[in-house]
């Protein structure tokens, strides 16, 4: 994959992220978006928390509808309060938060041989049901892909099969930013 972000872009979009995660835990008007590269940029994206390496929160945007820096702002806050897996995020814990981004290419319409684990993400939809999963999560699963895709449908919620008979594959690939752990 072409890379669209410098890495100090990439740190300049963590700053916005964890600042709208800051502001929203304590109830604080989000964070000014800059109005310059690279927030202007339309992407999707996802925002991904972990605390002591265990996922906390994620939430994303996968269609570039809106400038980057706003998705991410949106995403960020969303993803400390309002994923319903997770209770919303504690000032206390805001120390012990990792904030990882995944900057989306847009969605290409896929036969599922093509999808290549380690490289694509995938989102398989059929009507209103639809399941994404990020590039990194079958990599860290240790999944083939037979297994991503099945993984992929039973979020949408349909039959681990789905991707076989009918429901539709689209991949994208991610450029993905993270705070160092310490």
């Amino acid at each position: 994959m072409t890379r669209t972000f410098s890495p100090d872009d990439g740190l300049a979009l963590l700053a916005i992220a964890r600042a709208a995660i800051e502001a929203r835990v304590h109830r604080r008007d989000d964070p000014p978006v800059p109005g310059r590269p690279p927030f202007i940029h339309r992407a999707g994206a996802f925002v991904t928390l972990r605390r002591h390496g265990a996922l906390r929160g994620c939430v994303g945007q996968p269609e570039p509808q809106a400038p980057l820096g706003a998705v991410i702002v949106r995403c960020a806050g969303a993803a400390a309060l309002d994923d319903p897996r997770f209770p919303p995020v504690q000032p206390e814990e805001l120390a012990a938060i990792h904030v990882e981004l995944s900057v989306l290419t847009p969605l290409i319409r896929s036969a599922a041989e093509e999808v290549e684990v380690g490289r694509h993400g995938v989102l398989v939809a059929r009507g209103w049901r639809r399941g994404l999963l990020l590039p990194q999560v079958p990599v860290e699963a240790g999944w083939d892909r037979e297994t991503f895709l099945e993984a992929a449908c039973r979020k949408a919620g349909l039959p681990p099969d789905a991707w076989r008979t009918g429901a539709d594959v689209f991949t994208f690939e991610a450029e993905i930013f993270s705070e160092s752990v310490v």
